[in-house]
């Protein structure tokens, strides 16, 4: 909104990372650690609890052989999200200040992953999305996580009276696709910032619910059906409602 109110162009990448957590490499996680200052006796605690673990898989009563798991973290664990955070903490780090300078920012949540770059010059902009583009791509690839390129898009804010500029990110002779809107966190953010995709895409789901609370009145006492507002239709319409 500030680039927009100073008449600079701005715009995201949104990176989807490919089962990021399935990927974290115990190795680097544990140098990283280190790095970090964690030694001694929780170091040892921590590499005991990555190392050595087996994993086999259960179908028609037939089970596979263990195989050992030398990379993941166990995705809704306590502890899983720590070390991914941990995983991806120096990632902002890599971006030089000549590049950032203020006009760039990173915004990392767990596996999603974006970068928001804004400038006066069309021809700067371009190229500081292709050159943070690069150095993040070569991050991922350096940190063994796997890009998804498919799923990850650029996406420019623009006003509603304004064009969009056409530009083009490569990656292995493919270009980014660029989209008008893009989901991340569960928002869907548009690139005029007017949320109607994500009014569209909610109300469906609040269509759905009012059903559900209608249809169960006449079998459910008011305290359960107040908890069922507040389970299906008041946690949907009041996700992200700051936004």
């Amino acid at each position: 909104m500030l680039a927009l109110n100073n008449k600079r162009i701005v715009g995201g990448v949104f990176f989807y990372l490919e089962k990021a957590f399935d990927c974290v490499n115990h190795d680097i996680l544990l140098a990283k650690m280190e790095y970090y200052g964690i030694r001694g006796v929780m170091y040892t605690l921590i590499k005991s609890y990555l190392e050595n673990r087996h994993q086999g898989v259960k179908f028609n009563n037939k089970l596979s052989k263990w195989d050992k798991i030398n990379t993941g973290v166990s995705q809704g664990s306590i502890l899983g999200l720590l070390f991914f955070l941990i995983y991806i903490n120096d990632l902002p780090s890599v971006i030089p200040y000549t590049v950032s300078n203020k006009n760039s920012s990173n915004v990392l949540f767990a596996d999603d992953t974006s970068v928001i770059i804004s400038e006066p010059c069309l021809v700067n902009f371009e190229t500081k999305l292709n050159i943070v583009f690069q150095i993040m791509k070569e991050w991922f690839n350096s940190n063994l996580l796997s890009l998804y390129f498919d799923k990850t898009y650029y996406m420019q804010f623009i006003t509603k009276n304004k064009f969009l500029n056409k530009i083009n990110i490569e990656h292995y002779n493919k270009m980014i696709l660029q989209t008008n809107f893009v989901k991340f966190l569960g928002i869907t953010v548009d690139n005029t910032l007017s949320w109607k995709q994500h009014i569209d895409t909610i109300t469906p789901k609040l269509n759905k619910a009012c059903y559900i609370i209608r249809r169960s009145k006449l079998y459910l006492s008011n305290d359960a059906l107040k908890n069922g507002t507040l389970c299906f239709f008041h946690s949907v319409i009041s996700y992200g409602l700051i936004f």
